[in-house]
């Protein structure tokens, strides 16, 4: 089977009689490509600037009252913020009743009053019983039941009367905000 022969060499667009070249080859190397350097690095630019202003916009928090959006907005909230931040971690304390009703069987909740509170790590329960707001068989029912105190109010002033409670620590392979990784290890920092 025989080749088609490559056509005859002509002479340049630019009228140089002394080069010749191949059409195939200079077409091949004028384009380069689909896309040349310079419109890539505009592309690239603009795709970074793009990213970068959506994250911008896109991660824009309110920082007004009405919002928690961060756990430094929990800890600061605190009565007592760095006592807290160095004894414990900063909470939501949730408080509401439940009501059942057997005959029908209802369930009724009342509105939460949400207010900031503190969870004690278990060695730093000697942080309460100095200042006389627990007792030691309170310390010692609590820690019978695997259980830490959270406690919400002042705990530095003398007439802020802060509510100390035995809190009981929710099973962490239940709480489906944790992934799904640590909860099945149960990884805590209490």
């Amino acid at each position: 089977m025989a080749r088609r022969p490559k056509p005859p060499l002509r002479p340049s667009r630019y009228g140089d009689r002394y080069s010749m070249q191949d059409d195939r080859q200079s077409s091949d190397k004028s384009s380069g490509g689909l896309f040349s350097s310079a419109t890539l690095a505009i592309l690239g630019a603009a795709l970074v600037i793009g990213i970068g202003l959506g994250a911008l916009f896109g991660s824009s928090v309110n920082f007004s009252d009405e919002t928690v959006a961060t756990r430094v907005a929990i800890d600061e909230s605190v009565a007592n913020p760095e006592l807290c931040a160095q004894y414990g971690a900063g909470a939501i304390a949730v408080d509401l009743r439940a009501f059942v009703t057997l005959n029908p069987f209802k369930v009724f909740i009342s509105q939460p009053l949400m207010q900031p509170g503190c969870v004690l790590r278990s060695n730093n329960w000697s942080v309460l019983e100095q200042r006389d707001l627990v007792t030691s068989q309170d310390v010692r029912q609590c820690k019978q039941r695997m259980n830490t105190f959270g406690f919400i109010g002042d705990l530095e002033q003398a007439n802020g009367t802060p509510v100390v409670e035995c809190v009981y620590e929710n099973d962490g392979a239940r709480n489906l905000f944790l992934k799904s990784g640590a909860a099945r290890r149960g990884d805590n920092s209490f």
